[in-house]
């Protein structure tokens, strides 16, 4: 069973500020001000902000330390 579709773990992408917001239990305005401060490891790509759930995790588990 051959399939064409293969899903990569290792870029678990988050886009938009938004998304971003409702994971790490911020407000929109929190979040924007984050991202662009250069407080989280997210970058622009195209005008949208995108992280990797990864990095995002690990961020958090490293303040938490």
């Amino acid at each position: 069973m051959a399939t064409t579709e293969k899903t990569d773990h290792s870029l678990d992408l988050i886009w938009e500020v938004e998304e971003i917001a409702r994971i790490i239990g911020r407000t929109h305005r929190q979040t924007n001000y984050m991202l662009a401060s250069g407080a989280l490891p997210a970058k622009k790509v195209g005008g949208r902000w995108v992280i990797e759930r990864s990095k995002l995790i690990a961020f958090f588990m490293e303040d938490a330390a």
